[in-house]
């Protein structure tokens, strides 16, 4: 199956949107997808900003960007636009990142106002990088992410259903490893014909 980057571009530990990023990440992965999760809170803030992309966190963040058939980029809302972490992160990525790849934009906030930051904000520069398909996405309010003590992520009803089908048309859009190959073992030696 595909292999997916999953981007929590927000600055919080205790974010809406990295859970329910990471709520995303458990069906894919359940779908039998590789999920690589990413919080860019937990890169190194002096690299990260400071436009180092020598240090080794930058680089493994490139290349795992790279090694991704698809990837999700969840931000929180602020001020109407993406937030800051992201494109710090964004713009250490290579021009064209994207390229070859379909991209699954998702935002939260805390208002209905902010819903056109997905498509006048973050959507650009997703296209900008090269992505090669760029979903519609989805816009969760906070309100409709409820977080258990346990760490579980509810979602409401509404807000569920939608992003369940918006992440089925994700997952529809990876590519996927014929059965025959994944039943092959490559460490036997090629039988002669």
């Amino acid at each position: 199956m595909a292999t997916v980057l999953s981007i929590s571009g927000s600055p919080s530990a205790t974010s809406r949107t990295a859970r329910l990023a990471r709520h995303l990440d458990a069906k894919l992965t359940a779908a039998g997808h590789q999920v690589v999760p990413l919080d860019v809170r937990t890169l190194p803030a002096e690299p990260l900003l400071g436009a180092d992309f020598t240090h080794p966190a930058i680089v493994e963040a490139t290349a795992r960007l790279a090694a991704a058939d698809g990837v999700i980029v969840a931000t929180p809302v602020y001020k109407a636009a993406y937030s800051g972490l992201l494109k710090a992160l964004l713009d250490l990525f290579p021009q064209y990142g994207l390229s070859g790849k379909t991209v699954l934009p998702l935002a939260t906030g805390g208002s209905t106002a902010h819903v056109l930051a997905l498509d006048y904000a973050l959507r650009p520069v997703l296209s900008s990088m090269g992505a090669d398909h760029i979903l519609p996405g989805w816009f969760t309010l906070d309100r409709d992410i409820t977080v258990a003590p346990d760490g579980s992520v509810t979602v409401a009803p509404g807000s569920a259903e939608a992003l369940g089908r918006i992440l089925d048309q994700f997952a529809a859009t990876l590519p996927r490893t014929p059965l025959y190959l994944s039943l092959i073992h490559l460490s036997e030696p090629p039988r002669p014909y």
